[in-house]
């Protein structure tokens, strides 16, 4: 009965001290305000979080385009631009 409450007792702390140290580590994390220009008369259509990404539906000038960023630095990952064919 000893062993086994003391097994249960080690358990529950390594659960508890994991829980803990993904709560309070710090990773870097992002700073609180950021600007993102767009081109003038560009117009936000869509956004989503998706993993660790941003994605921001953007219409410029008639086409569509697409642009990531980090979701931990808030940095441009790439962008993804949709023409109509002549």
């Amino acid at each position: 009965m000893l062993i086994a409450g003391a097994t249960t007792f080690l358990a529950v702390a390594a659960v508890l001290a994991v829980i803990g140290y993904r709560l309070f580590k710090i990773e870097g994390s992002a700073p609180a305000d950021r600007i993102a220009m767009l081109p003038k008369g560009a117009r936000i259509i869509a956004t989503a979080v998706a993993e660790d990404r941003i994605v921001v539906t953007v219409e410029v000038a008639g086409a569509i385009e697409i642009r990531t960023f980090s979701l931990k630095s808030l940095q441009p990952m790439g962008s993804l631009r949709f023409l109509n064919e002549p």
